[in-house]
């Protein structure tokens, strides 16, 4: 029924408990998965009020310090799809909207499904912290599995 499946991470436990969760749906499915980190440009890190100054990075070292993180959460997810037997790949893309970020690399990717964790938060919570999953699912056609982390 579904021949790829990305997984998004943002490289949290959480994200890691739902990616776990994927790989084992991959597998009883036998579709193989994209591991996907969305990084955020360095301009959206420093706001829109002249704060620049405060930082002690480059854009060149953020751009270094991201990649290499990225790598990281994703060679996690890679490795534990091979361990259980699932065909993986990994894929690393920037954008200013995480949201807009995933939907995107399911359709680059060519992904049949997106599996995507989500808190469950609900209330005055879910206005002010907002939630990619619920982007997510405003945003693609591509079918989605939202699994429910326990915190």
């Amino acid at each position: 029924m579904f021949n790829k499946i990305l997984i998004p991470t943002d490289g949290s436990a959480l994200s890691a408990q739902s990616a776990n969760a994927g790989i084992s749906f991959a597998r009883t499915t036998g579709a193989e998965i994209v591991a996907l980190y969305v990084t955020q440009p360095f301009a959206s890190t420093i706001g829109f009020d002249g704060m620049a100054a405060a930082y002690a990075i480059s854009d060149e070292d953020y751009d270094k310090a991201t990649a290499e993180q990225a790598q990281k959460y994703l060679q996690m997810i890679v490795d534990r799809a091979t361990t259980a037997g699932v065909k993986a790949s990994s894929h690393a893309v920037s954008n200013f909207n995480v949201a807009e970020g995933i939907v995107q690399a399911a359709k680059d990717k060519h992904c049949d499904m997106i599996f995507i964790g989500s808190h469950g938060r609900s209330g005055l919570s879910r206005v002010l912290l907002g939630s990619v999953t619920t982007k997510v699912l405003s945003l693609t056609h591509t079918p989605v599995l939202v699994y429910r982390v326990k915190d």
